[in-house]
């Protein structure tokens, strides 16, 4: 008889610095946009297949399948899909750590990982499966496919990365997967009864907690989210307003227009006025800075 026997030797486990906030699976049809936002936390995209872009720090980046895209805190960025081949990712927000990227000073990396693939795509879909049934005890065992996850890319030569723990405070994991799903699915009819059945918790506490976490609730941060979505379409398209109300969600023209003055102390057809003659800035990208840190 042959054996082989390997003993481990356990050190200080890496989920001491770090914690699972959210992860999601999504897929886009059209040419979708989104505002360009921030996060407390550091967000790994995984690319399944597609073509799209990121905008990242007032660049944008052309991504394909098997890259992985890596944001780390307080970096503004947004995904931008194709409408030939719609964009399909899985993201995590992490929060904890950031990673570094060699030599490379950049908070954010885009690096592909064919090689990795099959092995990626296990773990994420392992981790996908976790969060949706939610039986007993899926947060550590999500926890513990993190761990491995970081480990595999820390390991790869290939892509050069570093983990590293940062100071900034646990952000809510609650009130985080709320705002990531306002910011991907802000065109939807969203209520706050809505919002607290995803999370699984009170609405009341749930608008609490998220005014704290944020400084606005969760209903107030989605009208801004389509309010600042309405200025780029105000500034780059030739839709009308009542097409600008149905594609963003809000209840009517006469209620978006009302919104907009609130928010900006002008009605929508004065700043697409002043955008036109040059007044005010069309970004390439549209930006918010709502309730991020």
């Amino acid at each position: 008889m042959s054996t082989d026997r390997f003993d481990i030797s356990y050190a200080p486990a890496p989920r001491e610095t770090f914690r699972l906030l959210y992860i999601s699976k999504s897929r886009f049809g059209g040419d979708w946009n989104s505002t360009a936002h921030t996060h407390s936390c550091t967000e790994l995209f995984y690319c399944l297949s597609g073509e799209g872009q990121f905008y990242i720090s007032g660049h944008h980046y052309p991504v394909q399948p098997d890259d992985l895209v890596i944001v780390n805190p307080q970096v503004e960025h947004t995904e931008l899909s194709l409408n030939a081949a719609p964009l399909e990712y899985v993201v995590l927000g992490i929060s904890g750590i950031e990673l570094l990227f060699g030599k490379a000073d950049a908070p954010y990396a885009i690096l592909n990982c064919r090689e990795q693939r099959e092995r990626l795509c296990s773990l994420l879909h392992m981790l996908l499966a976790e969060a949706d049934h939610s039986l007993d005890g899926y947060e550590t065992v999500c926890q513990d496919l993190l761990e491995v996850l970081l480990i595999w890319l820390v390991r790869s030569s290939t892509l050069s990365l570093q983990i590293q723990k940062t100071d900034t405070r646990s952000e809510n994991r609650e009130c985080a997967e709320i705002k990531r799903y306002i910011d991907v699915n802000y065109r939807e009819n969203i209520t706050l009864d809505k919002l607290a059945d995803l999370a699984h918790i009170n609405k009341y506490y749930l608008a609490h907690t998220f005014q704290k976490e944020y400084g606005v609730s969760p209903i107030t941060y989605l009208s801004r989210r389509r309010i600042e979505e309405s200025k780029y379409l105000l500034g780059n398209t030739g839709h009308t307003l009542a097409q600008v109300s149905e594609l963003l969600g809000f209840s009517s023209p006469s209620y978006f227009s009302q919104c907009f003055r609130k928010a900006e102390g002008i009605s929508p057809n004065e700043y697409r006025r002043q955008v036109r003659q040059g007044q005010r800035p069309a970004s390439a990208a549209p930006r918010t800075k709502g309730p991020d840190r």
